[in-house]
């Protein structure tokens, strides 16, 4: 159930590495691939009065898994994402809670 939210990132990019990115964290996640979810968040970013380029943000919403396996994860996306055009790459990890989250009126 790890969810993707990206923004500031072109989304040829992002279909270009999502079938290798999900491989890659199914592995490190231990999850199946039907578990993720990817999803491209389009958002106008304003400074002083201006449109500005978006910052490039991935959140990973999830039930936590320890830091060694969040290191992993923000190693392999950057790996995917980050290039000599994109000066910053933010990964932010939301960790969910069992009890809090609901699947068809269930919680976990």
């Amino acid at each position: 159930m790890p969810m993707l939210k990206i923004r500031g990132i072109e989304e040829a990019k992002i279909l270009e590495v999502s079938t290798e990115l999900i491989d890659e964290l199914e592995k490190i996640i231990g999850c199946p691939r039907d578990y993720f979810s990817m999803e491209l968040i389009n958002s106008t970013y304003i400074m002083d009065g201006k449109k500005v380029q978006a910052p490039s943000i991935i959140e990973v919403s999830w039930f936590d898994r320890g830091q060694d396996i969040q290191d992993k994860v923000a190693k392999a996306i950057t790996k995917y994402f980050k290039t000599e055009a994109m000066p910053c790459l933010d990964i932010i990890f939301h960790n969910l809670e069992e009890k809090r989250y609901y699947e068809n009126g269930e919680h976990f």
